[in-house]
């Protein structure tokens, strides 16, 4: 599994339609496919991008070896899990597909110099069902 962490999925209530995360990608490393370099990432924020840059899409800021990087998930992402799901992306989700994005794209090789990501909506949601996927798979001791 990509992050090498385990996941834990906490929900408050079983009518509750959202899933809570203990975070795997808040604090993670990754190794860059093309120098091979260990890389520290860590979450720092998450920002509503209409605000800042009048995107229609949440920022979630991490710093790489103390580097900024962006990951935007854009807002259609929310309105179209709920729809298919009935399950609402919390802020926590949120930084998981984040950064399960961000550490596969190291891993891929695209690129240690870039600023900003920023997801489709299908992208979004192949994380996020990559996220969703790792936290239920048994895990082994």
């Amino acid at each position: 599994m990509l992050g090498g962490g385990t996941y834990k999925a906490v929900c408050c209530s079983p009518h509750s339609s959202a899933i809570v995360f203990l975070a795997v990608f808040a604090d993670f490393t990754a190794t860059d496919r093309w120098t091979k370099k260990q890389v520290h990432c860590v979450y720092q924020a998450l920002i509503v991008a209409i605000a800042t840059r009048h995107a229609d899409a949440v920022d979630i800021k991490f710093l790489v070896d103390g580097r900024t990087v962006w990951v935007a998930l854009p807002h259609p992402a929310w309105v179209e899990y709920k729809k298919r799901t009935g399950k609402t992306i919390t802020d926590s989700l949120a930084v998981e597909i984040a950064g399960h994005y961000l550490q596969a794209a190291l891993h891929a090789g695209e690129g240690l110099g870039r600023e900003m990501y920023s997801l489709t909506v299908e992208e979004t949601l192949a994380h996020l069902e990559a996220v969703v996927s790792a936290m239920q798979a048994p895990v082994t001791a």
